[in-house]
């Protein structure tokens, strides 16, 4: 239960970014859906090794290098996800900066094990 009101929160928020950020395009809240499994999936399984073989650049920049593997994982997700997409590494950039906040806030909000 904890899962699926994990996914529909984070989908709503990425309807949420997607709606004030213009260089975001999503379908529909199917689309943010699928967008939301897909992040949790790319997260679970592909962030790991993506510090695994950025671990001197992450070190070496005092961990801000992890915000480009965040930009990474969204734009992955863009290119897996058709009705999502991102415009530039930028934007991507900013958009998962973004969604992490709302993340947070979402969990002071409703636990830790929202």
């Amino acid at each position: 239960m904890k899962l699926l009101v994990r996914i529909l929160i984070t989908s709503a928020l990425v309807m949420l970014i997607a709606h004030f950020m213009k260089s975001v395009k999503i379908a529909d809240f199917k689309t943010a859906l699928i967008v939301a499994v897909v992040l949790g999936l790319l997260n679970t399984f592909v962030k790991p090794l993506l510090i695994l073989f950025t671990l001197p650049a992450t070190i070496l920049s005092l961990g801000l290098f992890l915000f480009v593997i965040n930009a990474i994982i969204i734009l992955l997700c863009s290119k897996i996800v058709q009705g999502f997409e991102i415009s530039s590494f930028w934007t991507a950039l900013l958009f998962s900066v973004i969604l992490s906040i709302f993340q947070s806030i979402a969990s002071g909000i409703f636990g830790e094990d929202y």
